[in-house]
């Protein structure tokens, strides 16, 4: 946004354009077919922007002019191929320095010439203007730094500086004159966003510093989820607090008096900064320990931020598990009066306007202009028309571009600085004369994939764009009921069996249970139209996901006979599901756990794990308790869709038993608590994946027990975060690449070999057959006889504590 709040730069598919607030045209500011710019920044009042360009085939920095009636100069650009990968770029309040964060851990700075009003001769969009100087601040040893923010007199720069385990961070600050960096934070903890007020007194920023545990409602584990708060820095000793005591008291309205502020309070100033004892003033916000995100300042010495709902991993606690976007609050804190305001709840994310008067709100895709330190009304908030942007799109200049930017991405994130020998620039040259044949987002993207191929990678992920493919109605997905459907030799549709689902998962419920609709019943129609007996009822359940619908049947009289022919009709209104998979996921384990059940002669317990993420740690607890109380445990990862909590599964499952504590009329418990009691055999497929690889090789390294099944996917290189590309293909890039010891790199292309090696055919699978499950229970029982399960001690040998009887008087 500009420095009144009247307009603002929009990005477009790698373009940029003007858009006053109210009224007025959307004017080009860089339109270059092929050309993708992107991270604009206002120069101040300048009346210039700055922004991002790959035009010269390398990341650069462009400076334009904002679009005016006279005099606008051709954009001049500079630093072509000195900047890295640009990860965040921010500009000082006067416009005359860029900061720039690359993604090689330079902190730079870069000159934008703002102050020369003559423009450069000759320094046009065609050409490279090395006129810029560019001066390296610092550099991480530990990724990009993050969340830059210069001071409101332009003469200091604050950033997240990341620690040696690449989570801890902390904050610094540099004053650019000669360049001296100051710590602000020690760097123990999560310390981001910092952010000068506007009236240069003080330094906010977040942090994840709370340490009040809340107890596990299940395991009794204690877990941190409300650890993060702003904290304030008064930037010299000499400055009041707002939240320190007063020997006078507060004022009326609280906070700071403003008598004592001076004319400049909540005004841009000057900024001094007293370097001794600045940690020791680090004080917290008086405001609920929760999570907190996009830290602003704002005029009038306050600050806006946005509060997020602690909720599950999976969405799961909110009421309705159909809307799981727990959608964050806009609050306003005003420093001089200790006050926090809630502006709105309808929001994504918001932009400031360079006076620090206006707020650009995104709601769901509607843009909208508010104040920015008071609830808005009617009168006060402005609506953006979008639609005046016109843009015109050249799909095949887009991919040319994309293609090469994805190189370059993969480039500069790629793991292995030395691309694992492959010659990557000529693997480019191979492919990028195929460009030229691509004929949608779905060809582009297979292009990408045979490319990315090339380096022998796993988790080198490539996603098509995606078009409005027709009307919103007609992507709506099909309604789904939860049950099996069969047609009859009549023609007629019945229910052969409701899915029984599990009532711990919210998403794992049919429809139809509880409806009093039992197996046997007819399905005749679905919103008063009749089921076709070819068809069935699929056609006329498309685009019923999530709505209500009337289900017609034919049910069976209360105590008639499995052979009775059903003839009472019977209407519902169902709502069906726009996902099955999690219904008969629970069916498929609870099946599976009865197999191992009968097998085991009840002695074994059965825990699957499909991912290794939230719902795969779920569902590890949801019968963790239950099934590591038998004498013997069969853990699942067949099919495991990899994530990041192997480490807590592994942590669990090599918990071990070291005693008992007895209590009068109930069974012993095990210290510790859920540990496994006796041997542990594992379960593994050509589909255990990623993260699953990793477990499956941490069974096998610390001898938790042997694997049985088919050596796993091989995959362990893996991707952090996605890039969308300029016409909106999304890539992963292999970033982080796991060794262990006993395999080393052997992991990746190849996986983890079994200890027994048994296959599941497609005749197994037909016939309902589990070689697998047979051979993993006898392994476990077998285990079991030559290693018995621990148990609790009796009453035997307690303690004998009665009275010895006394020595006879002499």
């Amino acid at each position: 946004m500009d420095t009144t709040g009247r307009a603002s730069a929009v990005g477009v598919r790698g373009s940029l354009y003007w858009l006053t607030h109210r009224d007025g045209p959307a004017r080009v500011i860089a339109d270059t077919p092929g050309v993708r710019v992107r991270l604009p920044e206002m120069l101040g009042s300048t009346g210039r922007v700055a922004y991002v360009t790959d035009a010269g085939g390398e990341d650069a920095v462009e400076v334009a002019d904002l679009p005016r009636a006279t005099g606008a100069r051709e954009p001049v650009r500079s630093a072509a191929g000195r900047l890295g990968r640009v990860h965040e770029l921010t500009a000082s309040p006067d416009g005359t320095t860029l900061a720039v964060a690359s993604h090689d851990g330079r902190l730079l700075l870069v000159d934008t010439g703002a102050g020369d009003t003559g423009g450069t001769a000759g320094a046009g969009t065609g050409e490279v203007a090395e006129v810029a100087e560019v001066a390296e601040l610092v550099r991480s040893v530990n990724g990009p730094v993050r969340h830059l923010a210069f001071s409101p007199d332009s003469q200091w720069l604050a950033w997240a500086h990341p620690g040696t385990d690449g989570a801890l961070t902390r904050v610094r600050i540099a004053r650019l004159s000669d360049r001296t960096v100051l710590d602000v934070t020690e760097g123990r903890f999560e310390d981001e966003q910092p952010v000068f007020t506007r009236d240069g007194r003080y330094l906010a920023f977040l942090s994840w510093r709370g340490f009040d545990p809340v107890y596990d409602v299940h395991t009794g584990d204690l877990s941190f989820p409300l650890g993060c708060r702003p904290y304030l820095v008064p930037l010299s000793s000499a400055t009041p607090s707002p939240f320190a005591l007063s020997p006078e008291g507060r004022p009326a309205a609280g906070g700071l008096d403003p008598d004592t502020l001076g004319e400049t309070a909540g005004e841009e100033g000057t900024v001094l900064v007293e370097a001794e004892g600045l940690a020791s003033r680090v004080t917290p916000f008086p405001v609920a320990a929760s999570k907190y995100s996009s830290l602003h300042p704002v005029s009038g010495g306050g600050l806006v931020w946005l509060r997020w709902p602690i909720s599950g991993a999976l969405g799961e606690t909110f009421a309705n598990p159909a809307d799981t976007s727990g959608r964050p609050t806009l609050e306003h804190f005003d420093l001089v009066k200790a006050k926090r305001t809630e502006l709105t709840g309808s929001i994504d994310w918001f932009a400031v306007s360079g006076d620090g008067t206006r707020l650009v709100i995104n709601d769901e895709g509607d843009l909208r202009a508010v104040p920015a330190n008071e609830s808005s009304d009617g009168d006060s908030t402005t609506h953006l028309d979008l639609r005046r942007i016109l843009h015109d799109v050249d799909p095949r200049a887009e991919w040319r571009q994309a293609f090469d930017e994805a190189g370059r991405i993969m480039r500069s994130y790629f793991w292995d600085p030395g691309m694992s020998g492959v010659d990557w620039e000529a693997v480019l040259a191979q492919y990028r004369p195929l460009v030229e044949r691509v004929a949608s987002p779905d060809e582009f993207a297979d292009l990408l994939r045979e490319t990315v191929g090339e380096l022998g990678t796993s988790h080198a992920y490539v996603a098509p764009a995606r078009r409005d493919e027709g009307p919103a109605h007609y992507q709506r997905p099909i309604g789904l009921l939860g049950a099996d459907l069969t047609r009859d030799g009549e023609g007629r549709w019945r229910v052969e069996r409701v899915l029984p689902g599990d009532s711990s998962d919210s998403r794992a419920r049919s429809p139809l249970a509880g409806s009093g609709i039992r197996e046997g019943s007819v399905l005749t129609h679905v919103d008063g139209r009749p089921v076709d007996p070819d068809a069935g009822p699929f056609p006329l359940l498309a685009a019923a996901g999530g709505t209500t619908v009337e289900l017609a049947f034919l049910t069976t009289e209360p105590g008639d006979g499995p052979d009775a022919v059903p003839r009472r009709p019977r209407r519902v209104a169902v709502v069906p599901l726009v996902d099955e998979r999690p219904l008969r996921y629970q069916d498929w384990v609870s099946r599976r756990r009865a197999v191992v059940r009968r097998l085991g002669d009840g002695k074994c317990g059965y825990l699957h794990i499909p991912d290794m993420g939230g719902s795969g740690w779920a569902q590890f607890n949801r019968d963790l308790r239950m099934e590591v109380s038998r004498p013997a445990l069969i853990v699942d990862v067949r099919g495991n869709a990899g994530g990041h909590i192997s480490e807590l599964v592994v942590e669990a499952l090599t918990r071990a038993i070291l005693g008992w504590d007895l209590v009068r009329h109930a069974q012993p418990v095990s210290y510790a608590s859920n540990a496994p009691r006796g041997p542990i055999v594992a379960l593994a497929d050509e589909a255990t994946a990623s993260d699953g690889d990793m477990i499956t090789a941490a069974f096998r390294l610390l001898g938790i027990g042997p694997v049985v099944g088919a050596r796993t996917w091989g995959g362990v290189v893996g991707m952090t975060g996605r890039h969308r590309l300029g016409d909106g293909t999304v890539i992963t890039v292999p970033m982080n690449a796991a060794w262990f010891d006993g395999y080393r790199w052997s992991v990746e292309n190849h996986g983890v070999e079994p200890d027994i090696e048994v296959l599941r055919t497609p005749t197994d699978w037909a016939e309902d057959h589990h070689p697998m499950l047979e051979t993993a229970v006898r392994t476990a029982l077998d285990l079991l006889e030559r290693h018995p399960a621990a148990a609790p001690p009796g009453y035997d040998d307690v303690p004998d504590r009665s009275r010895p009887p006394l020595p006879p008087r002499p």
